[in-house]
């Protein structure tokens, strides 16, 4: 019932803002006569721009659903991205309607102050307006008054929870626990019992909906509980605890009519998904590799020959995709004979020629991996590869440390826009950045893969204090 009414509060917030921006668009258009910069055409049609809008809004309605659990509690941040996001596809629309209409009517003047007003009232709305809805909707005569039946442990788990979903009508009445309670006072519900009181609560408090707080191994008593449950018409919940218990995030899935828990969701095992993202990677690796890469290594070349004679390219095998090595192809930015090639790199090694910390710092050694990605092996985005000694070495850390290798390798990755580059130095920060690439291969987007090109191009202009 909740994920409905979750559901529905994002459908109708998209709905009201879909509406309000087709309305802004419609008074703009009047102001025409008393704002003179607007100058719009008096042959102009508007109502082919406000089906634009429509689509767009339409369009850009799924991130909204994939934030729908925040809408109550918007962070500024994540308000303007998903402003932006929606701004985004509007304009789009509207662009995509001028071209294929050749329509020069409409003032780009009018369009841009209808865009930054667009953005300014979808922040505002989606910081305000959610709460408004759930109100309306979900008000006093829609209260949900919710009893709980387990330990105050499992209950004190659920508080954070229970608190950001008082917008959908929860209201926490009580729990039932047979144990004798010695933190009753902070948690958000008060004691009422024992589990054996179950009838009694449910007639006097008038209960909506019944949480059995943890999995019960006796059957029977479960049974019994949604019997109870059932007389009274209240509905009945069982809170899956198995990722506390597990410590693990597990994921509920449907497939030929079983259920099971999973562990990863790898978005990226849709092949579309996977189009997408090998579109994207041969739209920037091609460029590069024609363009980019033969002058580079001219210029790479001449320093190496000058500061450390030797081969251009550095090769080395790597962990691929399904821990499959292959070939890596890097500028060479250490001296040809070394003692340890398979040490990490250090601030300051003496291996490094002078030519060779520049191309580090500013990750030019890094661009013949775009031959890696145009033959399939690597993409441009991804968790980055590791000699094969320094994944055995690093599995043996850290657990899930493979799990990095269900999707492919990338010459960058979120970890590295998250200030995990460089040497690994301690075992915390190895956790860190398989924690982010695990976030990658779980939450994979086109839209997350060209926010981390974009934070990768930024490093590049200004390089972390990790890049050597």
């Amino acid at each position: 019932m909740l994920h409905f009414r979750q559901r529905g509060l994002a459908n109708v917030y998209t709905v009201t803002t879909t509406v309000g921006a087709v309305l802004v668009l419609l008074l703009i258009g009047e102001l025409d006569a008393f704002v003179p910069l607007i100058d719009l055409a008096a042959t102009v049609n508007l109502v082919p721009y406000c089906l634009a809008v429509v689509v767009g809004m339409v369009a850009s309605a799924g991130y909204l659903r994939e934030n729908a659990q925040s809408l109550s509690h918007m962070r500024t941040g994540v308000a303007l991205a998903i402003a932006f996001r929606q701004t985004a596809f509007v304009a789009a629309c509207i662009f995509a309607f001028m071209f294929a209409a050749k329509d020069r009517s409409v003032s780009r003047v009018f369009l841009a102050i209808y865009l930054i007003g667009l953005f300014g009232g979808l922040t505002v709305a989606l910081m305000y307006l959610p709460n408004y809805l759930a109100g309306l909707f979900f008000g006093q005569k829609s209260r949900l008054p919710t009893l709980f039946i387990g330990s105050v442990s499992n209950l004190e788990d659920l508080d954070t929870w229970i608190r950001q979903r008082g917008h959908l009508g929860i209201d926490p009445v009580g729990f039932l626990d047979d144990n004798e309670q010695s933190r009753a006072d902070r948690v958000v519900a008060p004691h009422l019992g024992s589990v054996a009181d179950l009838p009694r609560v449910l007639a006097q408090k008038r209960i909506g909906q019944v949480i059995l707080l943890e999995w019960l191994e006796d059957a029977a008593a479960i049974d019994g509980l949604i019997e109870c449950c059932d007389r009274e018409g209240v509905r009945f919940l069982i809170h899956n605890n198995y990722g506390a218990r597990f410590a693990r995030t597990l994921i509920p899935i449907e497939e030929g009519g079983r259920h099971f828990l999973a562990l990863q969701q790898e978005p990226l095992e849709d092949p579309i998904h996977r189009g997408i993202k090998r579109l994207l990677d041969l739209l920037i690796a091609l460029p590069v590799v024609i363009f980019v890469l033969p002058p580079i290594t001219v210029v790479v070349a001449v320093m190496q020959a000058l500061q450390a004679p030797g081969p251009v390219l550095f090769v080395r095998p790597r962990g691929g995709q399904n821990r499959r090595e292959f070939s890596m192809f890097k500028f060479r930015s250490m001296k040809v004979h070394n003692e340890d090639i398979s040490r990490q790199a250090t601030a300051n090694d003496n291996r490094t020629f002078p030519f060779g910390r520049i191309m580090r710092k500013t990750s030019i050694d890094e661009l013949p991996q775009f031959i890696n990605v145009v033959l399939g092996q690597m993409s441009v985005v991804g968790p980055r590869p590791h000699l094969p000694e320094h994944d055995t070495e690093f599995s043996r850390v850290e657990s899930s440390y493979y799990m990095r290798s269900l999707v492919k390798p990338g010459i960058t990755g979120l970890a590295q826009v998250r200030g995990y580059r460089g040497e690994i130095t301690d075992p915390e920060k190895l956790e860190r950045r398989v924690y982010w690439d695990l976030y990658y291969v779980n939450h994979w987007s086109p839209w997350l893969d060209i926010f981390i090109i974009l934070k990768t191009g930024w490093q590049v202009v200004r390089p972390p204090e990790t890049a050597y």
